[in-house]
């Protein structure tokens, strides 16, 4: 079968670093094609040249549709040419509504150049039932939460009918059902002749949908197998180099004393609606406890309630070590000894314009600081620390932080997180869009903390993470607890079951 998209020995280069090196793969249309690697393999820059961010002339080897060598100098020519990006951060436009992201700059025009608006709500609302897309094609963007931002941007790509659609890491936000109704879409697609390469450190839907699978590690490619014939331990070791033996290396831990308690607390948005109802839960020292539920259960918002910064309380307590939680601001959570590493890295967690050591100092300057003055050799020392502890991959504590992979930014949120020296630590999604190797030295992270006393409320929409990292696990449905396991108890199935039943 001829190939729809080739790639021949690309190789790109910045300065004092080289991204790529002799890469190779070939996409077959109507072919879902998964690319694995770890964090700083390549995968991010190869996609930014296939899109035409870096153009024709900043690399060597070429690029080919259709037989045909493609020279792209802009991300207008990738989409003549049928390639459509839906990348691993969003790139909505947050004060628009879903329908008029969904058709930005290809707005179909009435007579006089005037916009239709009708015809695009019209049509945003065909696009997301097809594709059973459960969204107002009305509301705002910035109502969303960042798994429907995601399925938003999905259906925009989805609507321009390119030939090749080239996925990173769409699911790593998504819900257990959003990620079938996803797996479902591209399933169609492919049946329809449309290609797609799809990035994904999530094993489980690599070999559930892919055809092929690509593995790059440090830049190069390692090889190209039929998905049929290998296996998820082998594309780990050709991805990292190693043998990995336990995903989810969560080592027994002895809980002591009650650190965070949780008494019927139920807490409205600033517009009143209750969103958590009568929410009671305890966390002890050396305990991970975990967090489940769908997409809008309040996972996030009751993380964010407890770090004080969403909610207004309606009833209940929260004490700390002991001491009543009420009314505290997040730098008054953080000097108490709790702190939240979000879910939206973006958003909440970095400034992506600045260094790593910028970023990794922004929670906890009072501990480097005598009479307002930073003292620079006491941050750069322990920075550097952390730097190498969670093996952030980067040349230096003087990189930007925005430039880096989604997981070394991840790693930065969870760096800063740690060096505010809590006791209670709250993980939202804490290896979201992070590779199989960056994800095993993050639980041997959280294996440390509760080995030294300290206790983590784990958020993941990841079943077997969540089984596989937690002592305890509670399962939300709409703001209440729909039921708690115990790790042994706990399988996927009762998990889902809890979390879907009314």
């Amino acid at each position: 079968m001829s190939a729809l998209l080739a790639v021949h020995r690309i190789t790109k280069k910045f300065p004092g670093v080289t991204a790529l090196k002799d890469v190779s793969f070939d996409l077959r249309a109507g072919e879902i094609h998964a690319l694995c690697g770890e964090n700083g393999a390549g995968k991010s820059t190869l996609i930014k040249l296939l899109s035409g961010i870096h153009p024709h002339g900043s690399y060597e080897g070429r690029f080919e549709v259709n037989g045909a060598e493609a020279r792209f100098t802009g991300i207008g020519d990738a989409a003549k040419a049928g390639i459509a990006v839906i990348y691993q951060e969003l790139a909505l436009v947050e004060e628009m509504t879903v329908a008029e992201n969904i058709f930005l700059g290809c707005e179909p025009r009435r007579w006089g150049g005037f916009i239709d608006w009708p015809h695009i709500h019209r049509e945003a609302r065909t696009l997301l039932e097809r594709f059973k897309v459960n969204l107002d094609p009305a509301a705002q963007v910035s109502s969303l939460g960042v798994g429907q931002k995601q399925l938003v941007e999905i259906v925009k790509a989805l609507a321009k009918d390119s030939r090749i659609l080239i996925l990173d890491e769409p699911t790593a936000a998504l819900a257990e059902h959003e990620v079938l109704i996803l797996l479902d879409i591209l399933r169609d697609l492919r049946q329809r002749g449309i290609a797609c390469v799809y990035i994904s450190h999530k094993l489980d839907e690599v070999f559930g949908i892919a055809d092929r699978i690509t593995v790059l590690r440090d830049g190069s490619t390692v090889g190209t197998q039929e998905a049929k014939n290998t296996n998820k331990a082998e594309v780990i070791r050709l991805m990292v180099g190693r043998e990995i033996g336990d995903l989810f290396p969560r080592r027994a831990s002895q809980p002591g004393e009650t650190l965070l308690k949780v008494q019927n607390l139920t807490v409205a948005e600033n517009d009143g609606s209750t969103r958590l109802h009568g929410i009671s839960l305890e966390l002890r020292a050396g305990e991970v406890l975990g967090i489940g539920g769908l997409m809008g259960a309040g996972r996030t918002e009751l993380l964010m309630h407890l770090f004080g910064a969403w909610g207004r309380r309606q009833a209940g307590d929260v004490t700390l070590q002991g001491d009543a939680l009420k009314n505290n601001t997040p730098q008054q959570s953080i000097e108490r000894g709790i702190v939240l590493a979000s879910e939206d890295r973006r958003r909440y967690g970095l400034v992506l314009e600045h260094e790593i050591g910028f970023n990794l100092s922004l929670s906890s300057l009072k501990n480097i600081c005598t009479g307002g003055f930073i003292r620079r050799s006491d941050e750069t020392t322990r920075n550097q620390a952390i730097f190498g502890d969670l093996r952030i991959k980067a040349t230096g504590l003087d990189a930007i932080a925005g430039r880096l992979s989604g997981g070394n930014q991840q790693k930065i949120v969870l760096g800063k997180a740690l060096l505010t020296e809590p006791s209670v630590i709250l993980l939202d999604e804490p290896t979201r869009g992070i590779d199989v190797g960056a994800k095993i030295e993050i639980y041997e992270i959280i294996n440390q903390l509760t080995a030294a006393g300290k206790a983590v409320l784990l958020v993941s929409s990841e079943l077997p993470e969540l089984i596989g990292m937690s002592d305890r696990i509670l399962m939300l449905r709409e703001g209440r607890i729909g039921g708690e396991f115990t790790r042994e108890e706990a399988t996927q199935e009762k998990l889902m079951h809890v979390a879907m039943t009314a």
